[in-house]
């Protein structure tokens, strides 16, 4: 009999890493399962088998049926455990909070992921010094917009009566969090250059103050090297 949910996933992966702090915020227990992107063991018959996609994350639930897409599977803790609440009640700040999120993983992330770094060295023959310029000018783009984003965002509160927000949005964290702080980290990986981002680092180290960050955080993987 299942007992539990099961999170496959790599240290590193910002993906995983979107996961591990939701799971984390909201307090739910998961056996770690690791899968080493670098080993290729994702394309492996016992877990590619199981999963078209052949992509971490995948949550298994008590059940034995399988979850992929990070922002999925965070959107279904999110309703099946909803508080705390990684979402605004309201539906204009809910849009907005996506919008941020999806900021991070639809725009920025797919252009420097382990897959497209991969093809630029191997099959494009990019060198090491091409290949983190590419990394550094799209995670820089994206991060700038995800800060101007921010100061609108932080300005229509205030037009509004409301308060700075302390984190991606008010004071608790959201689904933008989750998408922030991995980003953060892999662009640190990099060396981007994050001085010029003041609102988003902002939020990003009132993030790492919090418990649940510290957890998720890759360096709290059992599978982290080093």
């Amino acid at each position: 009999m299942l007992v539990g949910m099961k999170l496959y996933n790599y240290f590193r992966s910002s993906a995983s890493f979107r996961v591990r702090i939701a799971l984390e915020l909201k307090g739910l227990r998961y056996d770690y399962v690791a899968v080493n992107l670098l080993k290729g063991e994702q394309q492996l018959p016992a877990f590619a088998g199981r999963l078209g996609a052949a992509l971490v994350p995948a949550l298994e639930l008590d059940d034995g049926r399988l979850l992929a897409q990070s922002m999925a599977i965070i959107e279904y803790l999110d309703e099946t455990h909803p508080a705390p609440a990684l979402l605004p009640a309201d539906a204009i700040a809910r849009a907005q909070v996506r919008a941020l999120a999806q900021l991070v993983a639809c725009e920025i992330h797919p252009l420097n992921n382990l897959r497209v770094l991969k093809y630029l060295k191997h099959e494009l023959k990019v060198d090491d010094a091409a290949k983190d310029g590419w990394y550094r000018h799209w995670v820089r783009q994206g991060l700038q917009a995800f800060e101007r984003q921010l100061d609108l965002l932080d300005a229509g509160r205030q037009a509004a009566g409301l308060p700075a927000s302390r984190l991606c949005w008010g004071d608790a964290p959201t689904l933008a969090d989750c998408c922030l702080v991995p980003q953060i980290f892999n662009a640190q990986r990099f060396n981007v250059e994050l001085a010029d981002l003041p609102r988003t680092m902002a939020a990003f180290e009132a993030c790492m103050q919090l418990a649940a960050f510290q957890r998720a955080q890759p360096s709290a993987c059992p599978d982290h090297e080093g």
